[in-house]
């Protein structure tokens, strides 16, 4: 096992970002020493790790000296390198069109920054965050700090390396099947997937049909997350969502938990299994009711969501050369990337009905939480795999069958647009972390950072500098 950081004593030690904003505050750190620290971490892990997409290192130190305003003033961070952030090229984690600097912030960068985080660059991603793994063809994969033999996950994966490295105490994230939650689990860290529309998003995610994308941040503790949505609430307020507001401490309310250990006829392995079920033992040790049930979704939900997730890769496709003009290369694009869009093709005459199901999913999920407060499942149904298992040079169909192995639970919540939060509750018999879900009610992003902080401070969670 190789096992990579850069925790070490600087002006970042093992700070997480309000502990940063403390420091900062106190003027014990200065932000000019701050944003140093993390350059120079970065550039100890990042290569190793294959996680930065592009560094824009003058631009950070320039803020450093006469930073934004904002709660995260002069903490250092990444954003994905799928958002459009102005003076930086967005690449989406592919070769198929060459990149040049964008001219304005896109709408959830502009809400971001508006936090007072500085941006150090962007992160990798798998091309166009189709994989759970983020492997490019000519980059290399983005591995996961805990085990550089394995991958960082899905395509919020070089964010997530990084914050688990120790980089950076925060990094953005974006979720369209599981991409905030599954990098959290593989990399030991808290994701949040909010519910749909609770932060502000490009105009290419508020354009899709069904709305699955939400997008958030990857974090070391529970109060990095919560303080993040508050801030981020300050900035742009979802106005037929109740507020997630400024959630410091557990709840007091003992919860009713339903317990899901298999998702779309496939079932967790017996080790993840079991680590969900110790779980819920721990939870009822807190006082919470916990009881172990059968999903609610309907069997078609995994190939309806695979055919949807189809429809974006055939979009995509479709529109590269007017987007793109000479500077789109279609024969770059990975094997996945072209099955996707070809299985769309076949089937366009499944998708309305297809469409018209999913839509409809929150219905069925509505039916556990008329009698459960919270839903417990793993993130992931096995442990992370190695680099390599899901190389997307691989033939179409045995990548795509090797998703549906690892990735069940996650999709549900991008379908209907209810939260849920990635917790690394749990540690595999190879020392590598597994995730643990909860998933609550349209809205209910208060009651799971509660239920976090709960756990948290009852279990805390191993640290990769340990």
């Amino acid at each position: 096992m190789t096992r990579v950081h850069a925790f070490g004593d600087d002006a970042l030690g093992d700070l997480d970002a309000v502990g940063l904003v403390e420091a900062i505050q106190a003027r014990d750190v200065t932000v000019t020493d701050v944003v140093e620290a993390a350059i120079a971490r970065v550039e100890k892990v990042g290569d190793p790790l294959g996680a930065v997409a592009y560094a824009d290192l003058d631009r950070a130190r320039a803020e450093a000296r006469d930073p934004r305003g904002g709660y995260f003033a002069g903490v250092p961070t990444f954003l994905k390198d799928n958002v459009d952030v102005a003076g930086m090229p967005t690449g989406s984690g592919t070769d198929s069109y060459e990149p040049r600097p964008i001219r304005r912030d896109g709408d959830l960068a502009r809400m971001y920054l508006a936090t007072g985080l500085l941006p150090l660059g962007k992160t990798q991603l798998s091309e166009y965050g189709f994989s759970a793994s983020a492997e490019h063809p000519r980059l290399g994969a983005v591995r996961t700090p805990w085990d550089t033999d394995h991958t960082a996950g899905a395509s919020s994966a070089g964010s997530a390396a990084l914050v688990a490295a120790g980089a950076v105490p925060i990094a953005h994230a974006n979720d369209g099947g599981g991409s905030i939650r599954i990098p959290a689990s593989v990399n030991g860290l808290v994701g949040l997937k909010p519910t749909r529309d609770r932060l502000a998003q490009d105009k290419l995610m508020r354009d899709m049909p069904i709305r699955i994308v939400s997008d958030g941040v990857v974090t070391r503790s529970v109060r990095d997350t919560a303080a993040f949505f508050r801030e981020s609430e300050k900035v742009y307020r979802a106005l037929h969502l109740p507020p997630v507001g400024d959630i410091t401490r557990p709840g007091r309310t003992r919860l009713r938990v339903a317990v899901l250990t298999a998702e779309a006829g496939v079932g967790a392995t017996p080790e993840v299994t079991e680590l969900t079920l110790q779980t819920a033992r721990r939870l009822e040790e807190l006082g919470h009711r916990v009881e172990q049930v059968e999903s609610t979704m309907p069997a078609s939900l995994a190939d309806d969501f695979l055919l949807y997730w189809s429809l974006l890769a055939m979009s995509l496709v479709a529109s590269g050369r007017r987007q793109h003009g000479r500077q789109w290369h279609p024969e770059n694009l990975d094997h996945l990337t072209t099955g996707l869009a070809r299985h769309a093709r076949r089937n366009l005459h499944r998708l309305p009905a297809a469409i018209v199901r999913l839509r409809r999913s929150q219905r069925h999920s509505a039916r556990l939480y008329a009698d459960h407060d919270v839903v417990l499942s793993p993130t992931l149904l096995r442990e992370t795999p190695r680099i390599g298992w899901l190389d997307p040079g691989q033939d179409y169909e045995t990548i795509r069958d090797r998703l549906l192995e690892w990735v069940a639970f996650t999709p549900v919540q991008n379908v209907t647009g209810e939260p849920a939060i990635s917790l690394p509750l749990a540690t595999t018999a190879a020392g590598l972390p597994q995730g643990m879900m909860f998933a609550a009610g349209v809205g209910r992003e208060a009651l799971l950072l509660e239920l976090a902080y709960e756990l948290e401070e009852a279990h805390p969670w191993a640290r990769i500098q340990d």
